[in-house]
């Protein structure tokens, strides 16, 4: 029993860190009722972008962007605007892929043994202003 515990504690907080230890901003967005619904999200930056990735189509946060673009992103402690764009397929899905295994390691395997990113959508971040 205590093993099974232990276990299942070291498993939590090996994924706790996976998710949380490196950079991490907060996504907001726009859902369909007006309402706004924050998500937290991996960023990587590239070309003169910021990039996140929908692990799936299905994710809320990422239907929203369908329906409103515009997001806001809070990260390092500052609060910017950007318009939300998919990146084609296949290209984007290897890109953004690439882009967060390079930055986030070790965590990014983890995170890939709990969470099927083969259908993942890459989106490109373009910094609009207030």
């Amino acid at each position: 029993m205590l093993i099974g515990a232990a276990l299942a504690l070291g498993f939590v907080g090996v994924t706790w860190v996976a998710l949380e230890w490196q950079e991490v901003a907060v996504l907001r967005t726009r859902a369909p009722d007006g309402a706004v619904r924050t998500t937290r999200v991996w960023v990587a930056r590239h070309d003169g972008a910021l990039w996140i990735e929908a692990p799936t189509p299905e994710r809320h946060w990422y239907r929203n962007v369908l329906t409103h673009p515009r997001v806001e992103l809070v990260l390092d402690g500052q609060t910017r605007h950007y318009r939300a764009a998919t990146v084609d397929q296949p290209a984007g899905h290897e890109r953004i892929r690439s882009l967060l295994r390079e930055k986030y390691g070790w965590a990014d395997v983890w995170v890939g043994m709990l969470q099927d990113t083969s259908r993942s959508l890459a989106v490109r971040l373009e910094e609009t202003g207030p």
